[in-house]
């Protein structure tokens, strides 16, 4: 009595290209194709994918006119709220000497407390 044994990489393959082949040439044997109806066939296709990329390009462009619009408006509330707000005073610059003089002043007066 003859084992199962798994079929090779190969041998699937093999196996695949046949069924393909036969697939062809039975869809080959079907029906003649008439050259008019594959070129109107081609155009229906041509003018079914002109009409979506427009479609798609309408699309964008009103994406981005509404990206282009809510980005103005944020922008103007942005705006708004700063010019709301009270006008805060600005500290002053410390140079470094200043910042070394305060952190000293600071060590001494925790020195001081111990």
């Amino acid at each position: 009595m003859a084992t199962y044994r798994d079929p090779a990489f190969q041998d699937r393959l093999a196996l695949a290209a046949q069924a393909k082949q036969k697939a062809l040439d039975k869809l080959k044997a079907k029906a003649p194709i008439d050259p008019a109806v594959v070129a109107e066939r081609k155009a229906a296709a041509e003018a079914k994918e002109a009409a979506a990329a427009e479609k798609r390009a309408a699309k964008l462009a009103e994406k981005k006119a509404a990206q282009e619009a809510a980005a103005a408006e944020k922008a103007e509330k942005k705006a708004a709220e700063l010019a709301a707000q009270p006008v805060k005073k600005e500290k002053p610059k410390l140079t470094p000497e200043e910042q070394k003089a305060i952190r000293d002043a600071k060590y001494a007066a925790r020195k001081a407390r111990k």
